[in-house]
């Protein structure tokens, strides 16, 4: 059986990567949006490393939180935006 600290962190774990998954659809900003998605996938890693999953959560970090989102930051560095 689970401790009831190892619940608490799980349920704030699964809530973060929840909010944060409607923060990177719904901010405007694209930078803003790529650092949400970003944090996102540290808090999915969080949740494999409890699920006693610790490859899969360094997968998770490497593939999603490094070469996905240096893709992601370069397609917006190249995008032309207007100025407000």
């Amino acid at each position: 059986m689970a401790s009831p600290m190892y619940e608490i962190l799980e349920i704030a774990l699964i809530g973060l990567s929840i909010l944060l998954s409607i923060l990177t659809v719904e901010l405007e900003d694209l930078l803003q949006s790529a650092i949400s998605l970003a944090a996102m996938a540290v808090s999915i890693a969080g949740i494999y490393w409890l699920l006693s999953a610790p490859y899969v959560a360094v997968f998770q970090l490497l593939v999603y939180g490094g070469a996905v989102m240096v893709l992601f930051l370069a397609a917006i560095m190249l995008t032309v935006r207007e100025k407000k």
